[in-house]
């Protein structure tokens, strides 16, 4: 198992290489320069070219990306923002922090009602109690995230005043956007959860264990919901990183400080060191995420965990 753990966390190297390469090579490619952003359309292009020189901004392709990897490999250097002149580390980390807290308590919200909503709707087939819950989720996975948020704000916040409508501080500003960002991942995860553990119920085992008379209960929570319980831990990682990824509707419609919204800020200054890091700090978390999935896996069926523990190299 830690051979596995251990080349997954090496792939983050060409993961990274790769990230790093795609987005230089994109921004490269876009109309503009961070002298001209900064100091506006008025400005003479000897200036521009001056300020964009004493950046680095114009050293030829290879040798910007050559310079940025080896900084980042060698000094662990993200080097300087081109607007704030601050270390990139230090701005893009608190406000990863931010993109964190709205992340995981979104997921947490999303998993807490989809997955037992799934279940009640999977064991009662047909009913009503299955019925409606499908049609809700089915409803809710339809509307985007900032669709949610203004109607949240014009709701809780403009008319009937129970929650701040922007910022960060208390518990309660975080309410709004995670409620926003997790619905439509809880309708999936219900969805996902009923049609897995359907597939489930169906199984011999659970016929078997029902024959030998084991309570309904048992046969539900210890056999079938363990083996449904893998696609739903996949999807529970993909909406993790998702929202890591996405948060920033949620964040620019609540004015959260986070990663995401900072990164598209940066996109109008050029601001390539801010937006490069932010975008690889993303790219790790994601990776790091699903790393954890394949563990939980092994963890959840134990023939993945002996197929783990029987791999050479």
């Amino acid at each position: 198992m830690y051979r596995y753990v251990i080349k997954r966390l090496l792939f983050l190297i060409p993961t990274i290489l790769g990230v790093t390469l795609i987005i230089y090579a994109v921004m490269s490619i876009t109309p503009g320069d961070p002298g001209r952003a900064m100091l506006g359309t008025s400005a003479l292009q000897a200036d521009v070219d001056a300020y964009n020189a004493a950046l680095g901004y114009n050293l030829p392709f290879p040798i910007k990306y050559f310079n940025y990897v080896k900084a980042m490999v060698i000094d662990q250097d993200f080097g300087f923002s081109y607007l704030t002149k601050q270390p990139v580390f230090d701005e893009i980390w608190p406000r990863f922090l931010e993109t964190l807290k709205l992340a995981f308590l979104g997921v947490f919200i999303a998993a807490s009602v989809g997955i037992p909503f799934g279940i009640y709707a999977a064991v009662k087939q047909y009913s009503l109690w299955d019925t409606v819950p499908s049609l809700v989720a089915f409803f809710m996975a339809a509307f985007p995230s900032f669709v949610l948020g203004l109607l949240f704000l014009y709701f809780f916040s403009l008319k009937l005043n129970l929650l701040p409508s922007y910022g960060i501080g208390s518990f309660e500003h975080y309410i709004m956007p995670a409620l926003a960002i997790s619905i439509p991942p809880a309708a999936q995860n219900m969805r996902f959860t009923k049609s897995s553990m359907l597939e489930a119920i169906r199984q011999d085992y659970v016929r078997t264990a029902r024959a030998k008379g084991a309570a309904e209960r048992t046969v539900v929570w210890k056999h079938a919901l363990r083996n449904a319980l893998l696609p739903v831990v996949t999807q529970i990682g993909l909406s993790l990183g998702v929202l890591i990824a996405g948060a920033v509707v949620a964040e620019k419609i609540f004015s959260i400080p986070g990663i995401g919204s900072l990164i598209v800020d940066r996109i109008a200054y050029k601001d390539e060191p801010v937006i490069i890091a932010g975008t690889i700090l993303i790219s790790i978390c994601f990776t790091l995420v699903m790393l954890l999935v394949d563990i939980i896996y092994a963890f959840v069926d134990p023939r993945i965990r002996a197929k783990y523990s029987n791999t050479k190299g």
